[in-house]
């Protein structure tokens, strides 16, 4: 099944290539991958060590760079071959690119390297289990902003549920991420840290968040919250290719099975969890 995957970002590759000028955003090419738009994105960077966005932007630059010497076309028929929509942002992106103006690289009449992608990324291995996850009914508060900073917002959470002494109604403190790094600035990331409660009144001034039943694929780290983002890695770009599994179309979240409070950093654990078809 790891040749799916590949045959997916083979095709997304190639729909690159084919459509410069077209629309690229991360939604078209989940669409075009036959994937979850939740999950398409982190797949996507670990098997090829570039995001979405970054793929686009070297296949686009690197067929404007060609133009650039085997055309004679205006710049700005150039840019827009590439899905540049004026002579400015195109400039922009390819001096940043190249080291030169569109302009200097023609007079230039040579081809520079290509923007080197990075090399193919190697993933250091967690165990990963397959499971029936219950329905769960979460309360707590929208995060908008940097996923490292959540932290903030599950302290906001634990202080209302100390308050109102709502602890023996609560089991564990679940973050549910619904965007992927890198699909939007870090200020624009949305999220909710909450807890599974079991209570029957709703709290005021919280808000819920459903978690529906289902498989899931749950990755257990051990280690500091900053280290997350490998393991996620390592989900996405190496045991997912092999699994013969789909993901859901749903976001991520992981569980913290014990308080940073209380607990050193390299012995947090927390469990990721993959939504599963």
């Amino acid at each position: 099944m790891g040749r799916s995957y590949e045959d997916r970002i083979l095709r997304v590759l190639d729909y690159i290539h084919d459509n410069p000028a077209g629309d690229l955003s991360l939604d078209t090419l989940a669409d075009v991958a036959a994937m979850s738009r939740f999950h398409w994105h982190r797949v996507f960077r670990a098997l090829t060590g570039e995001t979405c966005g970054q793929s686009v932007r070297r296949i686009r630059l690197h067929r404007a760079a060609v133009a650039l010497v085997a055309e004679a076309s205006p710049l700005e028929e150039v840019g827009a071959s590439v899905g540049y929509p004026n002579r400015e942002s195109f400039s922009r992106a390819f001096t940043a690119a190249y080291g030169q103006s569109p302009a200097a690289f023609r007079a230039a009449g040579r081809h520079l390297p290509a923007p080197a992608r990075p090399p193919q990324q190697e993933f250091s291995m967690y165990d990963v289990l397959q499971r029936a996850e219950p329905a769960r009914r979460l309360i707590g508060l929208a995060h908008t902003g940097p996923y490292i900073e959540i932290d903030r917002t599950f302290t906001q959470v634990s202080a209302i549920c100390a308050a109102r002494n709502l602890w023996p109604e609560v089991r564990s403190m679940i973050g549910v991420y619904f965007d992927m790094p890198g699909t939007r600035p870090d200020a624009e990331l949305r999220s909710f840290a909450g807890v599974e409660y079991l209570g029957a009144e709703f709290p005021e001034g919280m808000q819920a968040q459903d978690l529906p039943a289902g498989k899931a694929a749950v990755l257990t780290y051990k280690g500091p919250y900053t280290g997350l983002a490998a393991a996620y890695d390592s989900l996405f770009g190496g045991w997912l290719p092999g699994s013969g599994e789909e993901p859901a179309d749903r976001p991520c979240y992981e569980i913290y099975l014990n308080d940073p409070r209380t607990t050193a950093p390299e012995d947090l654990l927390t469990e990721i969890c993959l939504p599963l078809r």
